[in-house]
Formats: structure tokens, sequence, C-alpha cells
């Protein structure tokens, strides 16, 4: 087991994180560790809070050798990380609201007469808004999960690449998770490099843009 020191220097962070795509096999990290990381990637924002990220684990022998087979150009990633982290929306996200809205009232978030009101609402929203704009949304709010979770792994000192290289079409089934259900957002491999990773260049500031 590796052990790690969590490093709270957000720019050093920012910095020091690169895509890597081979990895140290002999590494493995802690389910608790990897609860963390999930843990500390949940506070991303989401629309409306509704959290429609789920998240699928793959560390054994034999997930990853499901894997391997939905992600043929990416197998030195998914054979030697510690593991492979299968970022998914959940279409049917909105079913948690009310769970979600009752904590915030008894934590003393929210007032109940307020949760009422904007739990009312939004079941009339969510009740009509087309299939494809939610799963353009969860899509959104799983980018934003999936780069915080990369981000907690780099402060624990693992190393991490998003990859988009699989077969989206059959991954959830593949796992045993229902296709309609489950929109796949990426796959993150985490683990340690085995060398310093190559740097890339990012274009200016200036370039990208603008005020008005």
């Amino acid at each position: 087991m590796t052990e790690t020191t969590l490093n709270n220097d957000f720019k050093d962070i920012i910095t020091s994180r690169h895509s890597v795509r081979v990895y140290d096999p002999t590494v493995t990290i802690s389910r608790v560790e990897m609860t963390e990381i999930l843990e500390e990637a949940t506070l991303a924002p989401s629309s409306v809070n509704l959290q429609p990220w789920r998240f699928l684990v793959i560390d054994s022998p034999e997930g990853k050798s499901t894997l391997e087979e939905l992600a043929p150009g990416n197998k030195n990633q998914v054979t030697t990380s510690s593991a492979v982290v299968a970022v998914f929306g959940d279409m049917n996200a909105f079913e948690n609201a009310d769970e979600i809205m009752s904590t915030d009232v008894e934590r003393g978030y929210m007032p109940q007469e307020i949760k009422d009101q904007v739990m009312a609402n939004y079941t009339d929203l969510f009740g009509r808004i087309p299939a494809q704009a939610f799963r353009e949304m969860i899509l959104i709010d799983g980018g934003l999960v999936s780069m915080q979770l990369m981000l907690s792994a780099r402060a624990r000192g693992y190393d991490t690449n998003p990859i988009g290289g699989y077969d989206k079409s059959r991954i959830a089934e593949a796992f045993g998770m229902e296709k309609e259900r489950y929109v796949p957002v990426m796959l993150i491999s985490v683990g340690k490099a085995t060398k310093e990773p190559r740097r890339t260049s990012r274009l200016p500031v200036d370039r990208i843009a603008e005020w008005k």
C-alpha cells in the first residue's frame, strides 16, 4: 500500500497535474483513500445540486480484464494504473432531489417552506425538460466532478489521465449497469507515474479570452 501525504498547496497541485499513460503497477490505492478522493470530488457544483454523477471504481483484475476489451487503445493505462474510475451521469438523478433538499433542511441550510417551493418548481421543470437537454446537463456536471477528482488525486501525489477512447455504447452493460439510465462521461486512470510526465504548452490568455 502506498503512503501519501496530503498537499494543500493549490498552485502546486494544478501546475504539477499532467496526463499520465503508464503507471507503476505495484502501486495500490486503498479503498479508504479512494473513498476520500471521491468524497472531495463530489464537492464539485452541479445543476440545482442534483449530484448526477455515479462512479464505477475498477481496480480488480477481473474488472480490468473487462475494461481492456472496451478500451483496447488504452490498454497500458488500464493494466498499469492502480484503478480506473468510470464516471457516469444518472438520467434518474432527479429521484434524489427530495432527499438532498430534506437533508439541507435537517442541517439548517434551508427552511422547510423554501424547500417545498423549490421542490415544486423543480418537479415541474424536470417533468417537462427533454431527455436530451437533461443528458447534456448531467454531462457538464460529470465533467466538473471529473476535474475535481483528478485534482484531489494529485493532492495525494497520484497521477491521472482522462480517457475518452473506449466503447461508450457497451460499458454500462458490461459492468451490470442500466444502459439507458447511466450515461458514460469519461474514464479516469489513477496511479503513480513511472517517469516524469511529458509537459505540454497552453495558449496564452490573450489568445483565448476577451474583456468587454
